[in-house]
């Protein structure tokens, strides 16, 4: 199973938003780069990096820091927020990007996902992010009708390398991951789930341990790391031995 460690840029600079509220962040940091090397030197194995602007604005905005974090590291990283054209999808993959995730495109431009992924299998997430059961787009500002079961429906067949959901209403609040509803989702799909929002503790990595969730293909860690409340090594070390280490992870 995979621990993500999350670099979320605003502006710059690696924040924590409180439930996707843009004026509700925490700066952690201004050299984003320092933060991924900082990860890697932890022992993780692969990174998630959201533009946050770039989410809101629907392109991207942080270009400098990402293309920085890619010059940093040498473990894959997956990056979503503004990507929702072919074009900008290339161009990351080809600026070192492993994986890029798409969201409001999921929902706005499903043949999108479908022609992306056919062009880069196994490179390709789909982003859902529901508050209450129901999808949020555009950097969360916009709540649809649709429910977190329709849209991952929608590409069963498409060759959707993973989905990442998020619960909105846990995400930077350090209540721990819903993982009920993750359960349900990764049940209800073939393609591989990742856990993210609320993750809080050591206690949500134990019980990511149980049997039952080893059918996920992992979690994403951000307020809890960048405040102390998670010990990295026994972390990664816990989910080791309890899920036999992380998997195979796009064209890695």
């Amino acid at each position: 199973m995979i621990l993500f460690p999350a670099i979320d840029l605003k502006e710059g600079r690696c924040v924590r938003l409180l439930r996707g509220d843009m004026a509700a962040e925490t700066v952690y940091s201004d050299a984003p780069a320092d933060q991924a090397r900082l990860f890697q030197e932890q022992g993780f194995r692969y990174l998630h990096v959201v533009d946050l602007n770039g989410a809101v604005t629907g392109e991207p905005v942080n270009v400098p820091a990402v293309e920085a974090i890619l010059a940093a590291v040498s473990i894959p990283v997956q990056l979503g927020g503004g990507i929702r054209d072919l074009s900008t999808i290339e161009t990351w993959l080809k600026a070192g990007v492993r994986r890029v995730i798409l969201g409001t495109a999921a929902v706005r431009d499903p043949e999108l996902v479908r022609r992306a992924c056919a062009e880069f299998p196994g490179r390709i997430a789909v982003g859902i992010d529901a508050r209450d059961g129901r999808v949020a787009v555009a950097g969360w500002a916009e709540t649809t009708d649709m429910t977190v079961a329709e849209l991952a429906g929608r590409f069963e067949d498409a060759g959707v390398a993973a989905i990442v959901y998020t619960e909105i209403n846990r995400d930077g609040a350090l209540e721990g991951l819903d993982l009920e509803s993750t359960l349900r989702l990764a049940h209800a799909t073939e393609i591989p789930v990742i856990a993210s929002g609320g993750l809080a503790s050591m206690d949500d990595i134990r019980r990511l341990t149980q049997p039952r969730y080893a059918v996920l293909e992992g979690a994403i860690a951000g307020r809890a790391l960048y405040d102390g409340r998670l010990d990295p090594r026994e972390a990664l070390s816990l989910l080791s031995t309890a899920h036999g280490g992380a998997p195979a992870y796009g064209n890695a």
